[in-house]
């Protein structure tokens, strides 16, 4: 069992999320993996240079037949209740839930994208892309990473593995403040994340 820490960090925003293509230096590699759950998972590698690599873990897009099939069963309850009351209003809060439940799902809930950029003299880029475009992005500096960790833990009632970022105590450089999970929407398997640790391990080797 692997585990590891952290402390109170603060977050800069790393304003570049892609280098430019001049930095790419090595070709991509895409490989499939599954997660937790067995549905298929896309990483992507991007080596920029020997201390700087970005890692993309792309999720299933929305289904269309999930979507459809939520759609048939919020209208069919709806027109079952106005079978019985006759009540035009309830077909209105049918079409209006149905509306706001996708929207909030596409924006809030369903990522498409998550990446990790390590650059050895500055830090680790964290962004979430959402199936609206949505994209959220956290940078942590490289002072105050401690190290890049594989955490076991249990989920309903299985063992899993998370790819972790120990973070530094200021007082104490052997102790460890907090823990920064990665890669929480799309859940890769063990294989994928040994992958990405080596990588990252790679890079942190040669950091001062």
């Amino acid at each position: 069992m692997l585990c590891y820490s952290s402390q109170s960090w603060g977050y800069a925003r790393f304003t570049h999320r892609r280098l430019p293509q001049f930095f790419l230096l090595f070709p991509m590699e895409a490989e499939t993996f599954s997660d937790i759950r067995g549905q298929p998972i896309t990483l992507d590698c991007q080596r920029h240079s020997s201390f700087c690599s970005e890692f993309t873990v792309s999720s299933p897009k929305v289904s269309i037949g999930k979507v459809m099939a939520y759609t048939c069963s919020v209208w069919l309850l709806a027109y079952f209740l106005f079978f019985f009351t006759q009540n035009t209003a309830v077909l209105s809060s049918a079409i209006l839930v149905t509306l706001v439940g996708m929207v909030l799902h596409i924006h809030f809930v369903k990522v498409d994208h998550e990446s990790l950029l390590v650059i050895g003299s500055l830090g680790i880029q964290v962004s979430s892309s959402y199936a609206s475009g949505r994209e959220i992005t956290s940078f942590i500096e490289m002072g105050r990473i401690k190290d890049i960790v594989i955490n076991e833990a249990v989920y309903m009632h299985q063992i899993i593995y998370h790819l972790c970022v120990l973070l530094r105590e200021p007082a104490e450089s052997d102790a460890v403040a907090g823990v920064v999970p990665l890669f929480q929407s799309s859940k890769p398997r063990l294989d994928c994340l040994v992958k990405v640790y080596r990588s990252c391990q790679e890079i942190l080797s040669k950091v001062p």
